[in-house]
């Protein structure tokens, strides 16, 4: 962890897609100003669909792995970004003064649950990639991180 830097929680329900998407793009597109940590109420594993879409992306995500917030090595956060819907009802408390914030996004496997092939399968996680890519490339003026050193 670097000094300075904000330190941001992607909360989600199993810490398998949507929370591992956000942590490697903030990873990859803000490097300097915000430290990424992902997690779940549950962990369900990462989702090797996610690894391919985000891989496509260019952003590797696949030395990631599935976590709750207990296993995080920090308790402490400046922002608590919950990216879908049971994780912000299920939103534990933690400690100081973060931030709350709820940006939620479909869930990729549920949405391709009923696809006839991969690649139509992988049209929903790459959808909901995007979608998520847009949201943080939006991150420092939202936080007001261009002053951060």
């Amino acid at each position: 962890m670097l000094p300075g830097k904000m330190k941001v929680l992607f909360l989600c329900t199993g810490n398998s897609c949507r929370s591992q998407m956000a942590e490697g793009w903030t990873r990859f597109l803000h490097p300097q100003t915000i430290e990424p940590f992902s997690a779940g109420i549950e962990k369900h594993g990462l989702n090797p669909l996610a690894v391919k879409v985000m891989k496509e992306a260019v952003v590797d995500i696949s030395g990631q792995f599935s976590k709750t917030i207990d296993e995080l090595p920090i308790q402490e956060f400046d922002v608590v970004i919950t990216v879908c819907d049971r994780a912000n009802e299920s939103c534990p408390y933690f400690p100081g003064t973060v931030r709350r914030i709820h940006a939620g996004f479909d869930d990729p496997p549920k949405l391709a649950a009923g696809a006839q092939s991969e690649e139509e399968a992988l049209n929903h996680y790459r959808r909901v990639r995007d979608e998520i890519r847009q949201y943080i490339e939006k991150l420092p003026e939202v936080f007001s991180l261009t002053k951060i050193q």
